[in-house]
């Protein structure tokens, strides 16, 4: 298709760095597809709310792709004080797209789904949405003292289900709980699988080479965490799975290299200090090294070096973490929930473990550090996994969806003027 597309995503800006604040998978995901989608002949303009008073109306990220800022509110705001700032964000946001031509509006993210509402209404835009998390599937699966979505995100998020004309999920499961928490109507919910930079995330030169660059000793056994840190996204897990195995595997201690690479999210500013002090306290600090977000570049290079990544989360709408490593050719072990199911292979691309038992994912880490020809095998079936979920495949179904939901509006507008 050929058109224009407003693209919303009110509380995070797809030029942040993954890893920080508010800043994770949705981000990526919203830049990349839009990019593909851009070379397929779509203009795509991305919403965002400007954070610094420096900040221009309007940045070109790439042909066909503006980075469009709107005012409301001061400075920065996490998600948790967005909320309030609904009306006035929507507000703003009609202001400026009442007087363009835009074919579609596609928002991310319950609160960016409310902005967007009354300005698909009044304009008789269609509404596509894609949640990327949601609260009823979060609240199900809490970490240890990990506080629940409140019940206003619950409402929003079941208001921007009922007033989308499609609903994009990830995965059959998101697809499955969209119908069964919100009561999505099925025929407004498609599946579209995310994906990774297949350009960028290789196996490129190999292990050797990528623990040279990031300085890591080659005969390491390396374990690595990428994400927010954050209770819900499970480092916790790894660090309680860490002091199991060195309990009941002392031998393997002097080689264990355990990364976690990640910044502070939203309102839990002291998370990193409090794991710090939790390694210490296990007495497993010399093991645990914690870095910051590192550019997606150099990133590579951490997926190359590990032996394995975890993805122990909670809950999860898909994993991209997951599959960039797998397309850097490094086994994963990831919690079987939501879209982790289908970002990760069991037992081809790595491997899945129930639940978030510290004992049992030391058992299946340790395993699997101690074989090195079944991780030759993973590593083979996690690139070749991996090479099926291309960000061209994400942006060819969304716009497929588009073309349908544009179509299908046009015509109901066709039907009403006669």
């Amino acid at each position: 298709m050929n058109g224009r597309i407003a693209t919303l995503m009110v509380h995070t800006s797809p030029m942040d760095q993954p890893g920080i604040g508010d800043a994770g998978g949705m981000n990526i995901y919203v830049l990349e597809s839009a990019q593909r989608m851009a070379a397929m002949g779509v203009e795509v303009d991305i919403f965002t709310r400007r954070t610094e008073s420096a900040s221009p109306e309007i940045i070109e990220i790439s042909q066909g792709v503006r980075l469009r800022h709107f005012d409301c509110g001061h400075g920065h705001l996490t998600k948790e004080q967005l909320p309030m700032h609904i009306l006035g964000l929507s507000k703003e946001f009609l202001s400026i797209i009442k007087d363009e031509k835009y074919d579609a509006i596609h928002s991310h993210y319950w609160i960016s789904g409310k902005v967007a509402m009354p300005a698909a209404a009044q304009l008789r835009i269609p509404l596509i949405h894609t949640m990327h998390t949601m609260a009823r599937v979060k609240n199900l699966n809490l970490a240890e003292g990990e506080s629940p979505e409140p019940m206003i995100r619950v409402q929003g998020e079941t208001q921007v289900a009922a007033a989308a004309q499609a609903l994009i999920a990830n995965t059959d499961s998101e697809a499955a709980n969209l119908v069964s928490l919100y009561d999505a109507c099925p025929d407004t919910v498609h599946v579209v699988n995310p994906g990774v930079d297949l350009y960028t995330f290789t196996p490129g030169k190999g292990r050797k080479a990528a623990r040279e660059y990031i300085g890591t000793p080659a005969n390491a056994l390396v374990v690595t965490f990428v994400g927010r840190i954050q209770p819900h996204k499970g480092p916790e897990v790894l660090i309680h799975a860490v002091s199991e195995l060195v309990k009941h595997s002392p031998h393997m201690r002097p080689q264990l290299f355990i990364n976690i690479i990640g910044g502070a999210s939203g309102a839990n500013t002291e998370e990193v200090e409090r794991l710090k002090e939790l390694a210490t306290w296990l007495g497993i600090d010399d093991v645990i090294h914690f870095a910051p977000p590192v550019p997606r570049a150099d990133l590579v290079n951490w997926y190359r070096a590990a032996d394995l990544v975890c993805v122990p989360s909670y809950s999860e709408s898909f994993g991209l973490v997951a599959l960039e490593a797998q397309a850097c050719g490094t086994p994963v072990v990831a919690t079987a929930v939501g879209g982790l199911r289908t970002a990760v292979a069991d037992g081809i691309s790595g491997v899945l473990v129930d639940g978030h038992d510290p004992k049992a994912w030391s058992s299946v880490i340790a395993r699997l550090l101690q074989e090195p020809q079944r991780r030759v095998l993973l590593s083979m079936g996690a690139i070749e996994h991996a090479s099926h979920f291309g960000w061209d495949a994400t942006a060819r179904g969304t716009l497929d969806i588009y073309d349908q939901v544009i179509t299908e509006n046009n015509l109901a507008a066709k039907i009403a003027g006669q």
